[in-house]
């Protein structure tokens, strides 16, 4: 994880040109190095990763850095945030971007849905992870 961990901080960085407005947010579960974690993402209304943070759990403080550290690096707010219907997102929203408007609707999230899987195609390519979740 450490090894893949840089590289993957910066293809989360821009080239392109400057984050969008409209933010698509959500978390995925990934076996990555044989240690599950849930990876938070966010990709503009373009497809451009704006950040992503590792975790080891799916929780409000988690949700909480990955805001603010994505925020922290940003000059600019996103002005609509969408996200799926995770019952952490409206209080850390409403604390931290209380001017954006937060925006949840079946198949709105589908961009950062999308995205997900091609990370994992990525990670299954250069770090064998396997992509099922382990029995509970």
């Amino acid at each position: 994880m450490h090894r893949f961990t840089p590289l993957l901080a910066d293809v989360a960085r821009f080239a392109r040109h400057a984050p969008g407005g409209r933010w698509f947010v959500d978390e995925t579960y990934i076996k990555f190095n044989g240690v599950w974690r849930y990876v938070y993402r966010a990709v503009d209304q373009y497809g451009q990763i704006i950040d992503m943070l590792f975790s080891e759990r799916r929780a409000a403080d988690a949700a909480r850095r990955f805001f603010r550290l994505a925020l922290s690096m940003l000059e600019v707010k996103p002005s609509e945030v969408v996200t799926d219907a995770a019952a952490v997102y409206p209080a850390v929203l409403d604390e931290l971007i209380p001017q954006a408007r937060h925006h949840v609707e079946q198949y709105a999230n589908n961009p950062i849905e999308a995205d997900h899987s091609q990370l994992k195609h990525r990670l299954d390519r250069c770090a064998g992870s396997e992509r099922t979740r382990p029995h509970r």
